[in-house]
């Protein structure tokens, strides 16, 4: 059997576990793995890491993708780290920045999604995702630093991540004199997809800890002032308030900038049918691409860590059942379940869990010591 070549864009959890599954299931197989940076970033962690710079070392929330790999043959896998720039389907190749072209028989895309905090627009930098910089290390340290400096932060976001943010900066600030904390969100409650419990729950914690949480409030406009510093954050009803930082928690922002529009929805997200295999609009009633897309790319709305457990094997056992010609072509179906575990927390079908519950599973070290997962 000739050599099949599976590209991979994209080295988060949803690109690396495609690939081990591929690199482990199927003979005769060559994977490249195209991503920007060749450190992994455990954002799972980032509100702590962010908060907190002396919680973790660094080589613990930034692990090495090509070290993920060691275990296979070197003609099995290949890593370039550089940006994809673009997919020519016709001709089934893949063009990176500097301007090497790569072939595929099968291509998957795995770019995930960013924040405007994690690209600094409109928030103080704050990568709570990876962003477009090729050094994550400087990016995170510089981002440390000025949480560190700053006395009054604006965090807007009611979101696990905000919620979460919130709690870990009034931690590291209680012996900070005149500091002061405010958490925004345009929802009545906190925790907007979680049941009502959780959101009143992680309320009465956040006001334990001195954060001041404003509800039903949207902020229109955040501006940095360039002489002052200062970040001035005006709200739909006309108030302002002023803080150190700014940093905005809300939305995602899909990496598609190297992708055809005919595969993307008007948001910009990925099109993709029940196999996770890319739906083209210029392809209608042809032969189905060879192209698989996972993660938080595509358009399912749950863009959430343990949803892409759910997915790579929906990927690796349609590619190599396309590859063998034969085998189970699975179908991957969302579900309705949530599953967070934030301040307070909600497992599965809205049961939230004790406080000591979340503490002991999460708060201990924020999942940090399975992020070395990625090398399985």
């Amino acid at each position: 059997m000739s050599q099949t070549t599976v590209i991979i864009i994209g080295a988060s959890y949803a690109g690396i576990g495609v690939a081990h599954a591929i690199l482990k299931g199927i003979p005769s197989v060559k994977v490249i793995v195209i991503n920007p940076h060749n450190k992994l970033f455990f954002s799972i962690a980032a509100p702590r890491i962010l908060a907190k710079p002396d919680a973790f070392r660094p080589e613990q929330y930034l692990l090495s993708i090509q070290g993920a790999f060691a275990q296979y043959p070197s003609e099995s896998i290949e890593f370039i780290q550089d940006f994809a720039t673009s997919i020519d389907s016709a001709t089934k190749t893949v063009t990176v920045k500097t301007g090497a072209s790569f072939s595929y028989d099968y291509l998957v895309i795995a770019s995930g999604s960013t924040t405007a905090s994690s690209l600094g627009k409109g928030s103080t930098v704050a990568p709570f995702k990876p962003s477009n910089a090729k050094d994550m290390e400087a990016v995170i340290k510089s981002a440390q630093q000025e949480v560190a400096d700053a006395k009054s932060i604006i965090i807007a976001g009611g979101g696990a991540v905000g919620v979460e943010f919130a709690g870990e900066v009034a931690e590291a600030f209680k012996t900070k004199k005149g500091s002061k904390i405010t958490l925004l969100t345009q929802t009545k409650n906190l925790l907007p997809t979680l049941k009502m419990s959780a959101g009143i729950a992680a309320k009465t914690i956040l006001a334990k800890l001195n954060v001041e949480v404003l509800t039903s409030r949207k902020v229109q406009t955040a501006e940095r002032d360039s002489e002052t510093n200062k970040w001035t954050a005006t709200l739909d009803n006309g108030e302002t308030l002023t803080a150190d930082l700014y940093i905005s928690t809300t939305g995602v922002i899909p990496n598609n900038n190297f992708i055809p529009a005919e595969f993307l929805s008007v948001d910009g997200w990925v099109n993709v049918d029940t196999h996770l295999r890319v739906k083209s609009s210029s392809t209608k009633g042809g032969d189905p691409l060879p192209i698989y897309a996972l993660g938080d790319i595509t358009t399912y709305p749950q863009r959430l860590a343990y949803k892409v457990n759910e997915q790579v094997p929906i990927v690796a056992a349609n590619i190599k059942a396309g590859i063998l010609g034969q085998g189970k072509r699975p179908e991957y179906s969302p579900g309705t379940r949530v599953m967070m575990v934030v301040g307070t927390g909600q497992v599965f079908f809205g049961w939230v869990p004790w406080g000591w519950l979340v503490a002991f599973v999460k708060g201990k070290d924020y999942f940090i010591s399975k992020a070395s997962a990625v090398g399985c």
